[in-house]
């Protein structure tokens, strides 16, 4: 194998792999949208079989938009999700917060002005 075979068979395989990927990302964006009809996924899934470039391509320019709206969306829910484990196992909600806050003020360690910050983050 000389050179320039090899070197087409890494620019091949990079496309091939680069392909699979938009393929993948664009089932997995038609499955995602609540708002198309089974009928309308089933044409786009046989239209990506059938003509793969060019169906690839038409779906990115129809749809790119709604792409990312839903890939926005996705990204704040699972944030959302994760802050909300992350309070849930920490085991600290604001109103705790703001009662070991409190506990402090009481016992003297922080100053008035330390517990309003405190209070104000814990609220954020």
């Amino acid at each position: 194998m000389s050179f320039w075979e090899a070197l087409w068979l890494v620019v091949v395989s990079f496309a091939f792999v680069a392909y699979l990927l938009l393929l993948f990302y664009i089932i997995g964006d038609l499955f995602r949208d609540k708002q198309t009809s089974g009928w309308i996924k089933a044409i786009w899934v046989v239209l990506l079989i059938v003509l793969p470039l060019l169906a690839s391509l038409v779906y990115l320019i129809v749809r790119g938009r709604g792409m990312t709206e839903r890939t926005a969306v996705e990204a704040e829910q699972a944030e959302a999700a994760q802050k909300q484990y992350i309070q849930h196992t920490a085991g600290t909600n604001p109103a705790a917060q703001i009662a070991d806050a409190k506990r402090l003020l009481a016992e003297g360690t922080i100053t008035e002005s330390e517990f309003e910050r405190l209070k104000a983050k814990a609220l954020s």
